[in-house]
């Protein structure tokens, strides 16, 4: 402690380091995420492009979400989640070598049981995709199952991948494992392609094989891309079959309730997937659309947040630091508000023209457009409460309270599958309910949580988060009307302007109320707006 220091001063001080850091390392995931999240845009189009929106991308969305729903549930979810909280506290209680030690045991566990599960999932594909795709005809089945079948390698490859990225940020290393996914969509962009012409140069029904082949090879790209950091870390694997110790213990006790709590929104997608099965060609693939473009500020805010908050805010509890867990776990959460709810107001305000920009080429036409853009205006309200969850679940779990999300997330399902019947069968409103539906849960899920913790933490900084929130409401009003003006201006004939003159048209109107937006936050006082625009400046500064 430097001389003349009080030990008040220099706790204040650690924790206001901590923050920066913490920003700035969510900053580098942000940036890295938003890489992942466009090149996941572009592969989307690309695939829109060539296949268009019907039944040939309704299978291949089916055949891709069963491995990716247990990728979430065993990789990127659960076992990342809990892999970090122990992980850290190994390293922090008992040193590296211990660490070390478990992450071995961990992976070979990791290996073992993902391959069983894909043997598994191969030989029983045909009843997976009559469970999970009702509605589908005997041909469109038979293409799902084929596609499946192809992809279900992709669970382990991702799911080692998520490991390994759990090892590299427990180590406070961001921005490799922020950027790998990055190198998924790359491979399977360019594998895919060029296997779907080799297939066949007319990009029919038998070229989707190719786009199949293409996904695992971008799986293994994720994967391997992220080892050199790891071996610069110190870490050398040697297979360890001695599991029964109290980390690895104590990894599966998070894992079991996190299997649910920290893959609700997978679970609630898939029940809309078997809802949307059921109506036809086409819903399938446009919820898809519709959530990839609610994913993408959500994917560089919340996800951002998260990640850099899960291993931060374990070391806080591990020691005990009750007031700068409360103080980092409520920042977390305004800053995510303030990130996504004017992107909520964006999209909800811009939706066909963003998607017509986006998507509406060769053959995906005007009709996928419309329809994907009304789902799309409804994901968006639960935008906010799907960011927020990102850094709210990860505190419970640092927090070693793993049954709390997971009791919520048993709620959430039953809500969704209750909301899916009454706005999608009962109100008739199609695939539009089952968007509407899935952002009610999302905010039922946090609002829960976020009480339930304020309970456990005696307070949440509260008062904090409505005058934020009262302000970022201020500020979007006036996004919202410059949104509205260039609406019904500059983009009052996207249905029918030439590419180039919508694009521009379109970057204007957003880069204007993004402009008016932030000029607003910080004339309101937002201090959060001033931290991000310092640590931009750092960060400009360092670049220069």
């Amino acid at each position: 402690m430097p001389p003349g220091d009080t030990p008040a001063a220099a706790a204040a001080g650690a924790q206001s380091r901590a923050e920066r850091l913490n920003t700035r390392a969510a900053g580098v995931v942000a940036l890295a995420v938003l890489c992942s999240r466009v090149l996941g845009l572009a592969r989307e189009q690309i695939f829109a492009a060539l296949f268009g929106g019907g039944r040939v991308m309704d299978a291949f969305t089916i055949a891709f979400r069963i491995p990716n729903l247990l990728r979430d549930l065993f990789g990127e979810g659960a076992l990342s989640t809990a892999f970090v909280t122990v992980f850290t506290r190994t390293a922090a209680l008992e040193g590296d070598a211990a660490a070390w030690r478990l992450a071995n045991k961990v992976a070979t566990l990791t290996a073992v049981c993902l391959s069983a599960i894909t043997v598994l999932g191969i030989i029983t594909a045909p009843w997976l995709v009559a469970a999970l795709a009702p509605g589908f005809d005997p041909g469109k089945a038979v293409l799902t199952i084929t596609l499946t079948r192809v992809m279900y390698p992709f669970i382990l490859l991702v799911s080692l991948a998520a490991l390994v990225m759990g090892m590299l940020n427990a180590r406070n290393v961001f921005g490799i494992p922020a950027l790998a996914s990055s190198f998924f969509n790359l491979g399977s962009i360019i594998a895919g392609v060029a296997l779907g012409y080799w297939l066949d140069p007319h990009f029919g029904p038998r070229a989707i094989l190719g786009l199949a082949i293409g996904t695992l090879i971008g799986g293994a790209l994720q994967l391997l891309v992220q080892l050199p950091a790891l071996r610069q870390g110190g870490y050398a694997f040697r297979p360890d079959f001695r599991w029964r110790e109290p980390g690895v213990r104590a990894i599966l006790r998070l894992m079991g309730p996190s299997v649910i709590a920290a893959s609700t929104t997978q679970v609630n997608v898939l029940v809309n997937s078997v809802f949307a099965s059921q109506l036809g060609d086409g819903p399938t693939f446009w919820l898809t659309v519709a959530f990839r473009l609610m994913q993408l500020p959500l994917g560089i805010f919340g996800v951002a947040l998260g990640t850099v908050a899960l291993p931060l805010l374990a070391r806080m509890a591990a020691s005990g630091n009750t007031a700068a867990f409360r103080s980092e776990l409520a920042r977390g959460m305004r800053l995510a508000f303030l990130m996504t709810i004017p992107a909520s107001v964006g999209l909800m305000m811009l939706a066909e023209p963003i998607i017509s920009v986006l998507y509406q080429h060769g053959r995906f036409g005007a009709r996928e457009t419309a329809e994907s853009a009304a789902a799309l205006r409804l994901y968006a309200i639960g935008l906010c409460g799907y960011a927020a969850l990102k850094v709210l679940v990860n505190a419970f779990y640092a927090l070693d309270r793993r049954k709390t999300p997971m009791v919520v997330s048993f709620l959430a399902v039953g809500l969704n599958l209750l909301l899916n019947w009454m706005f999608t069968l009962h109100f008739g409103w199609g695939h539009r309910g089952l968007a509407f539906s899935t952002a009610c849960v999302a905010t039922s899920n946090f609002l829960i949580l976020y009480f339930l913790m304020r309970s456990h933490l005696g307070r949440l900084e509260s008062r904090a988060m409505l005058a934020l929130l009262w302000r970022v409401a201020l500020a979007s009003a006036v996004l919202l009307g410059i949104c509205w003006t260039g609406a019904h201006f500059l983009l009052a004939d996207w249905a029918v302007q030439r590419f180039w003159p919508k694009c521009v048209s379109l970057l204007l109107v957003i880069g204007s109320g993004a402009g008016a937006f932030f000029l607003c936050a910080n004339a309101l006082g937002i201090g959060e707006v001033h931290e991000i625009a310092r640590a931009m400046r750092r960060r400009l500064h360092r670049a220069a």
